[in-house]
């Protein structure tokens, strides 16, 4: 039974592999064909074809004759799965220059997005903080550690399954005081305005925001020229920005005061 569950196992690893590997090919030439993504995959235009079938189930891409397309922008709803393998090396590199900034006796505020997730698994390796979060897989990725953790409770989000919202997350928010918040959206701007897909998840990011000491911008590269529908905040309303991109000559205004961090 056991040998049954680890072969399940290694075979939902590889489909997700081979579904972030045609998001990959997506995002660099928008639209491609089956047989290209047969013979660049070394995978049968059968299991392509199934691949497909279900990433357009999911929303992720749109199927024609032959070939397959990205869902416009806005339209895409990406697995927490698949998100946390977007761009994963620039923000391991980001969660550990996050890291660095907390010290022991800390309190963290940490939000849901796949990129807190990365500075989650940094933070088990410093001793006595606590942290509060709304991020599922944050609290699942805790229970292995010795660390102090608080869910914010609320409601699953009906669009990002992996993230905890409403009311009830906001009042749990409100009732801690934390030296740190760090946080992701969808986009930064070039006039320095931060922009996420989920209005719902606006609201808790600010509170945390607003109820702690310094807040943390995390950013990868992915983030950059592009626009996003609701509004989160704005850069001069943070204390830091961290990123795998060079945003020296990127705003339009030099921040006021935020501090940036390169790590490229």
């Amino acid at each position: 039974m056991e040998e049954m569950r680890k072969n399940a196992q290694k075979i939902y690893m590889f489909k997700n592999e081979r579904v972030q590997e045609i998001l990959d090919f997506l995002n660099k030439y928008s639209y491609v064909t089956v047989d290209y993504l047969s013979k660049k995959m070394n995978v049968s235009s059968s299991s392509i074809r199934r691949d497909l079938s279900e990433m357009e189930a999911r929303g992720l891409v749109k199927r024609s004759y032959g070939g397959v397309e990205l869902v416009k922008e806005g339209g895409r709803n990406i697995p927490f799965s698949l998100r946390i393998h977007e761009n994963s090396a620039a923000k391991k590199k980001i969660a550990e220059r996050a890291a660095d900034l907390v010290h022991s006796g800390d309190v963290i505020f940490l939000d849901g997005s796949s990129s807190a997730f990365f500075v989650a698994k940094e933070l088990v390796k410093i001793k006595n903080i606590t942290v509060i979060t709304n991020g599922i897989e944050n609290l699942c990725y805790f229970m292995d550690y010795d660390i102090r953790a608080y869910c914010t409770g609320g409601n699953m989000h009906r669009e990002n399954r992996a993230a905890l919202v409403d009311s009830h997350a906001e009042t749990m928010a409100a009732s801690f005081y934390a030296d740190y918040t760090f946080f992701s959206a969808q986009s930064l701007c070039r006039d320095g305005r931060i922009f996420d897909c989920y209005s719902s998840e606006v609201p808790l990011r600010n509170k945390m925001i607003e109820n702690s000491a310094k807040s943390v911008f995390l950013c990868d590269s992915t983030k950059l020229n592009k626009h996003s529908t609701y509004y989160q905040c704005d850069i001069n309303n943070i204390d830091y920005i961290i990123s795998d991109a060079d945003l020296s000559g990127y705003f339009e205004k030099k921040p006021e005061k935020t501090i940036i961090f390169s790590v490229q």
